[in-house]
């Protein structure tokens, strides 16, 4: 299932934009770990480097790492850059559903 196959769906999706050069993107995957945790099967979550898919990065003006985005239908909800902690996305994605 390709990238916008997967925004596009009703669920919603949480797309974390890093890049492995990236310092306070390193901190993401034991956040987005515990939030799979805390939300299970409310939301899907997904990572993108955005040097292996910067068509996708420039579409979607990430223009720093890393760069949360919440999709519904496709549509933006929701976009911070920054580290953010679990408990605030799983506020954000509870209040999104």
């Amino acid at each position: 299932m390709n990238f916008y196959n997967i925004i596009n769906s009703e669920q919603l999706v949480l797309v974390d934009f890093y890049a492995t050069w990236c310092g306070p993107c390193k901190m993401m995957p034991p956040i987005l770990s515990d939030l799979k945790k805390r939300i299970g099967d409310k939301a899907k979550i997904i990572t993108i480097d955005v040097d292996k898919n910067p068509q996708v990065a420039k579409k979607f003006q990430v223009q720093s790492v890393p760069t949360l985005i919440i999709f519904k239908n496709g549509k933006v909800q929701w976009r911070q850059a920054g580290v953010v902690p679990a408990k605030n996305l799983e506020r954000i994605i509870l209040e999104n559903i």
